[in-house]
């Protein structure tokens, strides 16, 4: 941990960016989603891009293998959707240790070989972990807003399995990110701490929300300053935003947690906001160019791209953050 930790007061750090943009250029049908192992499954399987970690393995390292190359210090594993309440919906929920396991093997051995070309600029994997689709702190159903689809405990149980095969794969950090409800992170990060106690050990942990709206708030309802509070008692390596917005949008949010925040501060917004199409048009040029604002102001540590960023956004972002300071951390006396 204090390897990461001291890296972060010499430079920022770059993230990668989306994985889901890149696999979408592979053109994978059902069939390349079922390969062999899964080809009489039951249930539709296109969609999982979690599942192409064990039947289209080559592909996800390959992805990551790019980033590495346009100047990433960190790439994400591909378990967005790794849990239990996710994998429901292809019902593969018994499959979930395996997914995050290999996905964070995979990773693993890449970044290796990367740090093994670049020993100055070691590689990190970090475990990523999605939001799910439900939430803990809001009603689905308009008619009982009482009604909770999950609760906190169903949440912890399934985020303490993917944290653990994450860390048994290989994974140097833990990311819950695209946080829309802080009590689904608070299950996730109370879920890590549960690994770290029994295990006896350290692994630094990202924590990014997503502001969802023109409004500065989460989708329950929390400000930027709001959520920082929220989970500022646990022990976390850095603290920021991703998704939703694109890179001019999140500004004023990072404002208010860089003034705010003794941990250091990340950010990996969207390519821009999505066109008509749900697509996201922002070049790496113009990404570039409103990212220089956080540099210039001094707001973040850890910086990369979500939705809709490539490997030439990043090998953007990765050559302009080589020009500036990290953003200074506060280190409590």
């Amino acid at each position: 941990m204090s390897r990461i930790e001291e890296i972060l007061k010499e430079r920022i750090l770059v993230l990668d960016g989306a994985m889901g943009t890149m696999l979408q250029r592979y053109k994978f049908e059902e069939e390349d989603f079922r390969g062999e192992r899964f080809k009489d499954w039951e249930h539709p399987l296109k969609g999982n891009n979690d599942l192409l970690s064990l039947t289209q393995p080559e592909a996800i390292a390959e992805v990551h293998r790019k980033y590495f190359a346009a100047g990433a210090d960190i790439v994400e594993t591909n378990t967005f959707s790794g849990t239990t309440v996710a994998m429901a919906d292809y019902h593969m929920e018994d499959l979930v240790y395996e997914l995050n396991y290999e996905s964070a093997r995979i990773a693993k051995e890449v970044a290796n070989e990367f740090t093994e070309q670049e020993p100055h600029k070691p590689r990190f994997v970090a475990g990523s972990m999605g939001p799910t689709n439900k939430t803990a702190s809001m009603s689905p159903d308009v008619n009982d807003p009482g009604f909770r689809a999950i609760s906190f405990d169903e949440l912890r149980i399934a985020y303490k399995q993917q944290a653990e095969a994450l860390m048994d794969g290989g994974a140097d950090i833990l990311l819950v990110e695209t946080i829309f409800d802080t009590l689904n992170a608070k299950a996730a990060l109370f879920a890590i701490e549960e690994v770290k106690d029994e295990r006896g050990i350290e692994i630094p942990v990202m924590v990014s929300g997503t502001i969802t709206d023109a409004s500065g708030r989460t989708l329950s309802g929390q400000t930027a300053q709001a959520f920082l509070i929220s989970i500022s008692h646990i022990p976390i390596l850095s603290v920021g935003f991703n998704c939703a917005l694109g890179a001019k949008q999140l500004v004023p949010h990072l404002e208010v947690i860089s003034a705010k925040s003794d941990f250091a501060v990340s950010a990996h917004p969207n390519a821009g906001l999505p066109n008509a199409f749900g697509e996201y048009d922002e070049t790496p040029e113009q990404m570039r160019n409103q990212i220089e604002e956080y540099l210039e102001k001094g707001l973040v540590n850890i910086v990369g791209g979500c939705c809709g960023t490539t490997p030439d956004h990043i090998k953007a972002i990765a050559d302009l953050a080589k020009k500036y300071e990290p953003r200074k951390l506060i280190v409590p006396v």
